[in-house]
């Protein structure tokens, strides 16, 4: 055998020691290095005998080794051994190839899970160095069952009772891998963007998956992703760029991919690389105006592919390009945020964004490339449609029309669509499809405003039209009082919208959000306020941010979503502070069944009002200040009236010498110019500052000069008196006149100190922008001033920090979204256009006009407002006169009540309620004590006698309260010692409230608790509640009639 070659030698023999001497005979012939396993494991198991044969040709090492790789891409060493080998003829090693539990036996109480083992392998090598460079080396696989289908192990331990019991729960539990965000759906719905700074923000983070993770941050250097998003343009775009989707770093900086829309039209696609360099491309088409358009952007690391694919008709238009850039690109997406739409640097477009979609690891497949309309982006192409033919119609009525009168014909000879369609006696269609325009009678009224507007004015247009049907709707509402007109004013409303009345599509939204008088639909109340929205009308948006707040019927919760909203209406609540018209008014708060509250609502030839002017005039300071404020504003019922306002600020701080007439009058002789309220914008070279002041002026005109001299006189003196506003508004002084600003901020940090909100705000601004004397700028300083600020119930101090908590500040500030809406939406809340509503609802209510009360009620109640929520459900349980069907009046009540409830400050009434319907006691059709008893317990939480009295009556109608209601009531003692017991403590706590309504309806319920125990008779109950009843009153009148020494009678 000397000829034979080393691999011929061991070829069918190798696993046989038979031929040992054989092979001893090849190996000494040659005498080279080697190593084979001999009988290698099919699969792992415990314990192993596994025979090693190796021969070296000098002095070395012989590695053996068991290797195990997981899913996540990492590989480990589970078992190694390794001897010396001498020169000489081969030998055979025996190992016992001990594996760990947790790769052999499935995990229980004692072996820990691990991560998925894919594959394992032996493998072994003779040489000094690693397994590359041996001289030698062997290789074989080991199967490695799932942890599933792996044995169990018997272990020798005692297993203890407790944990046994533990692990009898668990061991059937089945794991799951955590959702991992690899698909990022940036927008699920549809945005309408008005062309402004606003946009949704979204964050990723990185991935819990270790295998997942490594690969994103592979593709750092080389991005391998796609993104999706649908737009539609109703007007080009007024800036340079127009932000579709963006990427913004932690150094605020654009990052990759940036898309933006040109005024061109063209798409900017731009990326960026290392070391901060970027690069750009232009489309060579252009996006369509009134099409919805795919966009779809592929990136494999230096290569984009765009693809943009506009629906016009039946038939897509695909415009299709590839570009290669000249720089590495680089994306971390989990670094910064991106945003969709408008942000801190760049307008949105004017129009909607669709669903957008992020693929962070892959590109798309051919079948997510195929166009698939998503059903809102149908929904709103089908409006927009048919709401384009019926405005074409309109313009076609009005030339004819404007032609007839011109020429002055015949009526008749006014020729157009309208006049086909009223020959033809359609059947009145009762509920119109609000994605069509209502057809044949129901556009009677479209043509009749027509040709009365043209004939009286000569011409008219839509808007003009528009205008006139929302009105006619208005008044049918008034006139018939009843819910089912709504059902007959839903076309006129359709129409009236469609021709740009944004008024019309908001009432139309919450009609069927509500379901008064129409079948309620959330999916078109959606579109219709996304359609108001879009022309920015501010209780659209206000309705949008909270339906995205709180969510609804196919809507989740977006806290992101609802923030864009919040923030345009925000914004738009601050500027209007400043530019107050007739359409707003102050908001107030008032509850309906708050009498107290309505007392003090007034007018100016009430009773109370006269009365404050007369403790004016007798010099009064509270009374001079309430009569301006009323004048000044408007509340409380009162007609704005400034130049009257005036006077009394001037009588209180000459005559008075009180310091808010002062301060208010001080105000006055500053701001004689145009609209100035909270928010006075200072324009310098460098910055713009926002000074917050307390009262607004419309003076021009009005006899009111300014006189900045006796301003300051004014101020001054408040300031000596320690009044913090006064030293407010004089730091403003200081720093708009004087430019004095280290005593402004001395003024402003004394005000601090005071707890002047504006002061706070203004300090924040100062920091912010790098402002404050002998300090750079501070951004986390900012933000605590803010923070100060908004607590202290700051509008602009409550925008500021939401937009520190949308995004956070890295290092110093997490992220916090949701209370970022929270703010928002308090800010939004004091749009004075939603004052007005309220306003009208009130007066409404005064007037006993139900219908026209409940309306406006439930317009700012769609918007979020928990005063009007509960005011609706207030008016729909109180139902005067009928007007409400008994079926819209449970759902009214469930709706509304419910939306109180979830409120930040809710009303303790609205849980009473809730606690009511829960039980059944309103007719509704099911019972759950466990949540009557949870929202009674809420009420007497929050200081209502009447949680504490309800609870006590469900245990007498023989329910069993929850143990969990118990502990936080602190009753688990009485409820321990009896049901007696538990019973009388309720009743007590309701009597030793502070409420004195309650005081007797609480002690008659005592009293009958201790007079008739569990199981006495009802004829028993009855007697004992008859005495009750007649010695608390007896007791009453005793105490009231009684003299008390040191009283008078």
């Amino acid at each position: 055998m000397n000829g034979l070659k080393w691999r011929s030698c061991l070829l069918p023999t190798l696993m046989r020691l038979s031929v040992f001497i054989t092979i001893t005979e090849c190996l000494s012939t040659r005498s080279q290095d080697d190593v084979r396993f001999l009988n290698p494991p099919e699969e792992v198991q415990p314990s192993y005998s596994l025979q090693v044969l190796y021969a070296c040709s000098d002095m070395a090492t012989v590695h053996v080794e068991a290797l195990v790789t997981f899913d996540t891409g990492e590989t480990v060493a589970v078992f190694g051994r390794r001897w010396h080998c001498e020169a000489g003829l081969p030998k055979v090693r025996t190992l016992g190839l001990k594996l760990p539990d947790w790769l052999v036996y499935q995990p229980d109480w004692k072996i820990p899970d691990s991560d998925w083992a894919l594959s394992g392998m032996l493998r072994a090598w003779v040489g000094q160095n690693g397994y590359l460079s041996a001289a030698a080396h062997a290789v074989t696989l080991l199967n490695v069952r799932g942890p599933f289908s792996r044995p169990p192990k018997q272990h020798r331990l005692c297993l203890s009772w407790g944990m046994e019991i533990v692990w009898r729960t668990h061991r059937s539990t089945i794991l799951q891998c955590p959702k991992e965000q690899e698909v990022a759906v940036f927008l699920p719905l549809l945005y309408a963007s008005t062309g402004e700074r606003f946009g949704i923000t979204r964050v990723l983070h990185p991935f819990r998956n270790k295998n997942l993770e490594r690969w994103r941050f592979r593709a750092v250097s080389y991005p391998w992703c796609a993104f999706s998003m649908w737009i539609f343009q109703a007007h080009p775009c007024r800036q340079r760029l127009c932000g579709i989707l963006h990427h913004i770093d932690t150094e605020n900086n654009y990052a990759t991919p940036s898309i933006f829309l040109k005024d061109t039209g063209h798409l900017h696609v731009q990326f960026h690389g290392k070391a901060g360099t970027s690069s750009a491309f232009l489309s060579q088409s252009t996006v369509p105006l009134h099409q919805w358009c795919r966009i779809r952007l592929e990136v494999d690391g230096r290569v984009a592919n765009l693809t943009v694919v506009c629906l016009d008709g039946q038939q897509p238009l695909v415009y299709t390009m590839e570009h290669r850039f000249n720089i590495a690109v680089t994306l971390d997406d989990t670094t910064g945020y991106f945003v969709i739409g408008g942000g801190e640097f760049v307008h949105g477009i004017e129009g909607y964004y669709g669903p957008v979609t992020y693929y962070r690891n892959r590109k798309l497949s051919e079948t997510e490339k195929e166009v698939y309309i998503e059903p809102p982006v149908k929904m709103l192409q089908q409006w927009l449609q048919t709401c384009h033919e019926f405005k074409s119609d309109v313009k076609t009525k009005i030339a004819g029309c404007s032609e007839r009168v011109k020429s002055k014909r015949p009526p008749d000879t006014c020729m157009d669509v309208y006049s086909k369609w009223a020959e033809h006696s359609l059947p009145t269609i009762p509920q119109s499809e609000p994605w069509e325009a209502p057809r044949g009678p129901q556009r009677r009224y479209a043509e009749r405003l027509t040709e009365i507007l043209t004939s009286k004015y000569g011409a008219t247009d839509p808007s003009t039209i528009s205008r006139a049907l929302y009105s006619l709707s208005l008044r049918k509402m008034s006139q018939d009082g009843e819910s089912c007109v709504a059902r007959r004013v839903i076309p006129l409303l359709l129409q009236a919208g469609c021709l740009g009345n944004n008024d019309a599509l908001h009432l139309s939204s919450v009609l069927y959000s509500s379901g008064f008088g129409v079948k309620r639909d959330p999916r078109k109340a959606w579109l219709l306020a996304l359609l108001a929205a879009q022309q920015d009308w501010r209780l659209a948006l206000l309705r949008l941010g909270y339906l995205h707040h709180v969510g609804e019927q196919n809507i989740s919760p977006d806290p992101d979503l609802a923030y864009a909203y919040y923030s345009n209406i925000a914004k738009q609540t601050s500027q209007d502070r400043q530019n107050v018209t007739s359409k707003q008014t102050y908001v107030e708060e008032v509850y309906l069944n708050n009498d107290e509250v309505l007392k003090t609502q007034t007018n100016e030839n009430d009773d109370l009002f006269h009365w404050l002017k007369l403790q004016a005039r007798n010099g009064v300071a509270g009374a001079e200040q309430a009569m301006g404020r009323m004048l000044f504003w408007g509340q409380k019922g009162v007609s704005t009236d400034i130049q009257t306002a005036v006077k009394h600020y001037e009588r209180g701080a000459t005559r008075l010498e009180d310091p808010v007439s002062m301060y208010d009058f001080a105000i006055v002789l500053l701001m004689v110019r145009h609209l100035v309220l909270h928010s006075v914008l200072v324009s310098h070279a460098s910055h713009t500052l926002k000074v917050q002041l307390n009262f607004y002026v419309i003076l021009k005109g009005r006899g009111v000069k300014q006189d900045i001299p006796r301003a300051v006189f004014y101020l001054k003196k408040a300031v000596a008196q320690g009044f913090g506003p006064a030293m407010n508004a004089l730091a403003w002084y200081y720093e708009r006149y004087e430019k004095d600003y280290e005593q402004a901020v001395q003024l402003w940090e004394q005000a601090d100190a005071l707890g002047s909100s504006d002061a706070a705000m203004n300090l924040g601004v100062m920091y912010s922008q790098g402002l404050y004397p002998g300090q750079s700028a501070d951004q986390v300083r900012a933000y605590r001033y803010f923070l100060k600020s908004a607590e202290r119930r700051h509008v602009d101090g409550a925008i500021h920090l939401a937009q520190v908590w949308v995004r956070g500040l890295p290092g110093h500030v997490k992220r916090m979204p949701l209370n970022a809406v929270l703010w928002v939406k308090w800010a939004s809340e004091q749009n004075g256009y939603l004052g007005k509503v309220l306003r009208k609802g009130l007066d409404a209510y005064f007037k006993e006009d139900w219908l026209t009360a409940l309306v406006y009620y439930m317009i700012a109640a769609e918007s979020g407002f928990a005063a009007a929520q509960f005011n609706v459900a207030y008016l729909c349980e109180l139902n005067p006169g009928g007007f409400l069907t008994p079926t819209f009046v449970k759902q009214c009540m469930w709706r509304y009540y419910n939306l109180t409830i979830q409120s930040q400050y809710p009303d303790s009434h609205a849980f009473i309620k809730m606690g009511d319907l829960l039980c059944g006691y309103d007719g509704l059709n099911f019972k759950d004590v466990q949540r009557a008893a949870e929202m009674y317990k809420r009420a007497a939480l929050h200081g209502n006698p009447q949680g504490w009295y309800s609870l006590g009556a469900l245990i007498q109608a023989g329910e069993t309260l929850p143990v969990p209601v118990l502990l936080q009531l602190d009753l688990l003692k009485p409820y321990l010692s009896s049901e007696h017991e538990l019973l009388t403590a309720l009743y007590r706590r309701c009597r030793d409230s502070n409420s004195t309504d309650a005081y007797l309806p609480c002690t008659l319920a005592l009293l009958s608790a201790h007079l008739h125990p569990k199981g006495t008779a009802d004829v028993v109950f009855k007697i004992s509640s008859t005495v009750a009843v007649a010695l608390v009153t007896i007791l009453f009148f005793i105490r009231r009639h009684t003299v008390f020494p040191g009283q008078t009678t």
